[in-house]
């Protein structure tokens, strides 16, 4: 009989308190409510203005030093003008190095990204579909890039470089694309994954097979629709880590854009950072364009 009193006084204690803090907050005067979302929104607000210091102040700095001469103190847009006109003979500046280092960099993204789509999409939607195990021991080997150090990648990768260049391929830097969609394996691999999570494939797969579509009709008519914006997140993401490498073409003896950027600064600093800056401003326009993308995408399932 205690027993049953005091289960049922926990059961009564466990069914009011909710309803009690509901009833708290409920009642909570409208002056203190006030109070309370004015220090949440000062709080909020200190927290971005410093975010917003730390990441602006030393682009700022990059920006001011590009426009001012470090020894005569001269204000000038001759770095910008140089870039912009392709011409930088007049500061001691041989840009060409720098656009081939930029175009095959750009190749890069795009041979990348294929071969990163090829690879990762299919194993992951088949994996997700099939077996729960592998896809574990699938998203094991994904992410072991990002444990492992780039200079001791490319001391993997350097004897096979060397067989390839001479004995099978060449010393293109375009077959760069197998170590850079090693790479972005991981981060690829994270955004295609809460894609996946995000919807039911195995009841779509079993819906569209029920209806008579074939494997491949599924994967192209219903799964790929659902998974663009992972796919395009997976894209922008290997290609602000292609851009933005530079270890594993240094050491490998291969030009691309953040080796051209390193010559080009021993001869002149300014246009090697008045570059760095745009394409920073790329990376940034890549995300500003993935958000509205999603976003229309967004729109447009809710509409129809």
């Amino acid at each position: 009989m205690a027993v049953n009193t005091i289960t049922a006084a926990q059961d009564a204690a466990s069914t009011t308190t909710p309803t009690t803090a509901v009833s708290e907050r409920s009642v909570m005067p409208p002056q203190l409510r006030a109070m309370r979302v004015h220090k949440q929104r000062i709080i909020k607000t200190a927290i971005l203005a410093v975010t917003l210091l730390f990441l602006g102040v030393p682009l700022l700095c990059m920006l001011i030093f590009t426009m001012r001469h470090p020894l005569s103190g001269r204000w000038s847009l001759d770095p910008w003008k140089a870039i912009f006109t392709g011409d930088g003979s007049s500061l001691g500046a041989d840009l060409s190095t720098l656009w081939s280092g930029l175009g095959t960099s750009l190749a890069l993204c795009v041979v990348t990204v294929i071969i990163m789509l090829l690879l990762l999409v299919p194993v992951m939607v088949i994996a997700h579909i099939r077996s729960r195990r592998m896809e574990r021991v699938i998203e094991w080997v994904a992410t072991l890039p990002l444990t492992i150090p780039a200079i001791v990648l490319v001391v993997g990768l350097g004897p096979i470089y060397r067989w390839l260049s001479a004995d099978v391929l060449s010393t293109n830097p375009i077959w760069l694309r197998f170590a850079y969609a090693i790479l972005v394996m991981p981060y690829a691999f994270r955004a295609i994954a809460v894609g996946l999570n995000s919807i039911d494939v195995l009841t779509l797969c079993e819906a569209a097979r029920s209806l008579g579509a074939s494997w491949p009709r599924v994967f192209f008519r219903v799964l790929m629709p659902n998974l663009w914006q992972s796919i395009l997140s997976a894209s922008f993401i290997s290609i602000s880590v292609v851009l933005g490498e530079y270890t594993v073409a240094s050491l490998l003896g291969r030009m691309n854009l953040q080796v051209a950027l390193y010559q080009l600064g021993q001869s002149n600093s300014q246009i090697s950072t008045a570059m760095s800056l745009l394409a920073l401003l790329f990376g940034v326009l890549l995300l500003v364009s993935l958000d509205l993308i999603s976003d229309a995408m967004r729109r447009s399932k809710e509409e129809h």
